[in-house]
């Protein structure tokens, strides 16, 4: 028996046959990009993370990108970012020419660390990008804080965080933009590629409507430069079937996370490991099931080789990438993004997981521990 890190065939088995209608319904109605399917996802997205508006568009990527356009972010401009985290976050703001201001991490939540970003904040500071980092959200009222005392933008990258609250509030409901992601992987994923982009502003509404489509406010009149960010119908088919299943599978994300928080607490208890931590009054998704360990590289390898996939979130600070290497960040600047990057280690949680495959992973793990 294996345990993979990730398998959507337990997922799609039992909506098989609705997504299939879903895709010959938009196959035979001849309309593949926007559309009827398209608006009702956006209505029921935004009802469901509680939103005046939601446009969807081809990636989470250009989620990000589109808000940052439409915040009018520019060359000289600066925006703080977490160094932990997906490369999108940063090199979206680096495409408009802007400046990603690298911030360090909290080292239990691995979420953007609020008094040091702060501390960034320069007269060249236009917006801040909390990231809700493995399904659980960033403290949003301290960011709402410090954004409305610095006059700043929040654009919510809530990428891994599709259904976590912060306070009863949805991620991605908070900022002046909220980013989804509907990579295949993600806890609502399609079976594509695409994003949206949240708000409850009805002007930023309008405008992003007109970025989706090249700056067009009518067919062939730009008043604006945009780009090609629209999404598929059959995308926006496929995640309407998957959004009415995504509060049963978060109820059993979270029931995998509590096996694992059960099995293996000893171990942390024993300062080998470091387990996932739900900040009180936040309400974790589990997109990662994400563990530290100091000697990191040897568990994955022993656990790896009895069956267990893994992956590692992420491996290099994006402040120590060479593309940002002209930003004169170095090694040691930013010391808990670099300790996360050596010790942390992602085991699988999708729903599908079974008990035996998740005995399976707590065995090995602490199989390895005993043998140390």
């Amino acid at each position: 028996m294996k345990a993979p890190l990730l398998d959507l065939e337990p997922i799609h088995s039992p909506i098989r046959d609705e997504l299939r209608q879903a895709v010959l319904k938009v196959l035979d109605s001849n309309q593949y990009i926007g559309g009827p399917e398209l608006e009702n996802f956006e209505r029921e997205i935004s009802s469901y993370c509680g939103v005046n508006y939601s446009v969807g568009v081809s990636s989470g990527t250009d989620a990000l990108l589109i808000s940052l356009m439409a915040l009018n972010i520019a060359p000289n401009d600066e925006v703080i970012v977490p160094s932990y985290t997906f490369f999108s976050t940063a090199g979206s703001v680096a495409r408009l020419g802007a400046k990603p201001v690298f911030c360090d991490i909290d080292p239990t939540t691995f979420n953007i660390d609020l008094v040091k970003a702060s501390k960034l904040i320069s007269p060249n500071t236009k917006a801040i990008i909390p990231v809700h980092l493995f399904g659980q959200t960033v403290a949003m009222r301290e960011i709402s804080r410090i954004a409305d005392d610095n006059g700043l933008y929040v654009i919510e990258d809530a990428a891994q965080a599709v259904g976590a609250q912060y306070t009863n509030r949805m991620a991605g409901s908070m900022g002046t933009f909220g980013c989804l992601s509907f990579f295949p992987s993600k806890n609502l994923g399609g079976i594509g590629d695409g994003g949206l982009v949240m708000t409850n502003d009805g002007e930023l509404y309008e405008l992003l409507l007109s970025l989706r489509q090249h700056g067009a406010t009518e067919r062939y009149y730009h008043n604006r430069i945009g780009g090609n960010f629209r999404m598929d119908a059959i995308q926006a088919a496929a995640l309407r079937i998957k959004l009415r299943h995504l509060d049963e599978w978060t109820k059993t994300r979270r029931t995998n996370a509590a096996y694992y928080l059960d099995g293996l607490k000893d171990l942390e208890a024993q300062g080998y490991i470091q387990l996932p931590v739900e900040v009180p009054g936040n309400f974790h998704v589990y997109n990662q099931f994400v563990i530290r360990a100091a000697n990191r590289d040897a568990l994955q390898r022993y656990i790896g080789e009895r069956g267990v996939g893994t992956a590692i979130y992420y491996p290099l600070p994006l402040h120590l990438q060479e593309c940002f290497k002209s930003l004169g960040l170095k090694r040691g600047d930013l010391p808990e993004s670099e300790k996360a990057a050596e010790e942390t280690l992602a085991l699988p949680i999708f729903p599908g997981l079974t008990n035996e495959q998740m005995s399976l992973v707590v065995e090995i793990v602490r199989q390895f521990y005993a043998s140390v």
